[in-house]
């Protein structure tokens, strides 16, 4: 059988206006099933990582692009994050004592949200997204029309069994042609159901909507759960700790363990790999 786990751009044929649609199973499934996440924390995850996925088919170069929210309800963290070539993670911490379920608002509580792009070449950049609508789709908009100053349309959705969703933009430079499209393909969009993006394929959802316009759609690509965790990268970390706090946890427990908290790769380091990361060789 074929993965159902796929991302595909399309254009409106002579005009300005762009979209994107991707739809997570097995993928969102990996992620998920990482903790024993609430039903209102899966599916707000899920959002995310369709988000993330959707956001970075504008990204023009090598890199990732991570959606972040750091908030004081119910739920602590929410990350999710793509690359170029379509490899997701993500992650939700929070406080099962104080779980209920609830809506997007409530379940971060005051708190910050941002956008992340992380060249692999280059200079790291950070936006702030606004909190100010009640869904996360629609805080993403407010997003892209701020800060990018691009039309964009998000439309967002996950169960328990996968995760999907709709992007449009309208590029600048758009004519009065381009702007009828766009209020005709936004309503036109506004009536998908749920069901439909989560079960349907691509071709066959773009036709329900949009039949009546010529659409292009490109070749579709893969989309997998992969996490760039690597015992480099976290002894990167750990001389970021600092030398100090490193030999004093080697005194107190013997060895340092770290576990990757969006895969649970569990890595060791003894009193010989911290004065190799110290020092450029080892002592003993």
């Amino acid at each position: 059988m074929a993965s159902r786990d796929q991302f595909q751009r399309f254009i409106f044929e002579d005009s300005q206006v762009r979209g994107a649609w991707v739809q997570l199973n097995e993928s969102y499934q990996e992620i998920t099933a990482q903790a024993p996440y609430p039903d209102s924390i899966r599916g707000l995850l899920g959002e995310a990582l369709v988000a993330s996925v959707l956001m970075s088919s504008t990204l023009k170069f090598e890199g990732t692009l991570s959606l972040q929210a750091q908030g004081e309800g119910p739920l602590r963290t929410l990350m999710a994050e793509c690359s170029h070539d379509r490899y997701i993670r993500g992650l939700a911490r929070f406080d099962e004592h104080a779980m209920t379920e609830q809506d997007f608002h409530s379940l971060l509580g005051e708190g910050r949200m941002a956008i992340t792009i992380t060249p692999d070449k280059g200079s790291r950049y950070q936006g702030v997204v606004p909190r100010e609508e009640e869904t996360l789709a629609a805080c993403l908009e407010e997003y892209f029309d701020r800060s990018e100053q691009i039309a964009t349309s998000l439309l967002l959705f996950a169960n328990e069994q996968g995760a999907a969703g709709l992007l449009l933009q309208r590029l600048p430079g758009s004519s009065d042609e381009d702007n009828e499209l766009w209020e005709r393909v936004n309503h036109l969009a506004r009536t998908v159901k749920s069901d439909e993006m989560l079960e349907l394929d691509s071709e066959t959802v773009l036709h329900r909507l949009f039949h009546e316009e010529t659409v292009r759609l490109f070749d579709a690509e893969p989309v997998a759960f992969r996490c760039s965790c690597s015992k480099e990268r976290t002894l990167g970390a750990l001389e970021a700790i600092g030398r100090d706090e490193c030999y004093s946890i080697l005194d107190e427990q013997g060895t340092i363990d770290m576990d990757c908290q969006f895969c649970h790769t569990h890595y060791r380091f003894d009193r010989n790999d911290i004065d190799h990361l110290f020092t450029g060789h080892t002592l003993h």
